[in-house]
C-alpha cells in the first residue's frame, strides 16, 4: 500500500500535474492539502476516470482545504476543527483493514515568531497543542500525514544559522512538534528512511529564480505512523521533480510504502 501527501496549492489551478503525479506514482492514497476549492467545486471528474473512486472532502472557498482520494475504500469521516474557527485543515478516514489516516495541513503562523505581536503564531501554537491532546487519545493504528509548516531538524533546512528564527524553524514550533511527536510515539517515516544529516526537502519558494540552483529548501510536509503501523513500512520517497512540473506548487509530494 502506498500513502502520498502533497500540499497542492489549488487543486483546480494545478489538476494537470495532480493528473501526471497518479498517473506516474499511482499511489493507492492521495492527501491533498489547501485544495482551495468547497467540496461542490471539488474537480471529481479527473479522479474518478483515475480510478480514485473513494474520496472524502473538508473544503474551504480560496483557502486552506484538505482531500483524501483513494482506489481503495475508506469510511468514517472524520473531521476537527482544532481552533474552531471554521477552517478547514483536517480530515480523516479509516481503510478497511482498520488503520486510520489522518490528513492536516497546520497553520503556517504568520511571519513574526511572537504570539503578542503575531496572533497567527499564536494560533499555530495553540493548534498544535491541541492536536496534541488529541494524539495522546489515540488507541488505533494510524498515519498521520500533511504539511506540518515546521521543519524541525537542523538539517531539515538550507541553513539552521539563517532560519532559527524565521517562522517554521524556531525553537518553541519545533518544540511543539517533538511535544506532538512524543504524544503517540509517531515514527517520522522520512527520517527513518533518510537518516539525518542527509538532504530532505520538501519545499522552495517561490521567490527563487532558479530553486534547484540555489536549494533553500525546508522539510514542511510529514508522514508519521503510530508504531504498529510504522512497523509495516518499507520505503519513502520525495518527488522533487514536481516541483518542475507545469504551474507547480510550492511543495512536492512524498509517499510512504507499507506492507499492509
Amino acid at each position: 500500500m502506498r500513502i502520498a501527501t502533497w500540499n497542492i496549492n489549488s487543486v483546480r489551478f494545478r489538476l494537470d500535474i495532480v493528473e501526471r503525479f497518479l498517473r506516474d506514482h499511482a499511489p493507492d492514497v492521495l492527501c491533498l492539502q489547501e485544495t482551495k476549492v468547497v467540496d461542490d467545486a471539488f474537480p471529481h471528474a479527473m479522479f474518478e476516470a483515475m480510478g480514485y473512486h473513494h474520496r472524502i472532502l473538508n473544503g474551504q472557498r480560496m483557502h486552506h482545504g484538505v482531500a483524501t482520494v483513494s482506489r481503495i475504500p475508506l469510511t468514517e469521516d472524520r473531521r476537527f476543527d482544532w481552533q474552531d474557527n471554521g477552517e478547514a485543515r483536517h480530515i480523516g478516514a479509516r481503510l478497511a483493514n482498520g488503520v486510520l489516516i489522518e490528513n492536516v495541513y497546520i497553520p503556517a503562523g504568520g511571519d513574526v515568531p511572537d504570539r503578542t505581536l503575531n496572533p497567527k503564531f499564536g494560533q499555530k501554537l495553540d493548534f498544535l497543542g491541541r492536536m496534541l491532546r488529541w494524539s495522546e487519545s489515540l488507541r488505533d493504528g494510524t498515519v498521520i500525514v500533511g504539511d506540518f509548516n515546521v521543519a524541525p531538524l537542523e538539517c531539515d533546512v538550507w541553513s539552521h544559522k539563517a532560519l532559527i528564527d524565521v517562522v517554521s524553524h524556531t525553537p518553541v514550533e519545533v518544540a511543539a512538534l517533538a511535544a506532538l511527536q512524543a504524544s503517540h510515539d509517531w515514527v517520522d517515516l522520512g527520517r527513518h528512511f533518510i537518516a539525518p544529516p542527509e538532504r530532505l526537502f520538501t519545499w522552495w519558494s517561490y521567490r527563487a529564480t532558479d530553486w534547484r540552483l540555489s536549494d533553500r529548501g525546508r522539510r514542511l510536509d510529514h508522514i508519521w505512523a503510530s508504531p504498529e503501523v510504522a512497523a509495516a513500512a518499507t520505503g519513502f520517497e520525495v518527488i522533487e521533480d514536481a516541483r518542475d512540473w507545469g504551474k507547480p506548487s510550492d511543495h512536492v509530494p512524498q509517499i510512504a510504502t507499507f506492507a499492509l
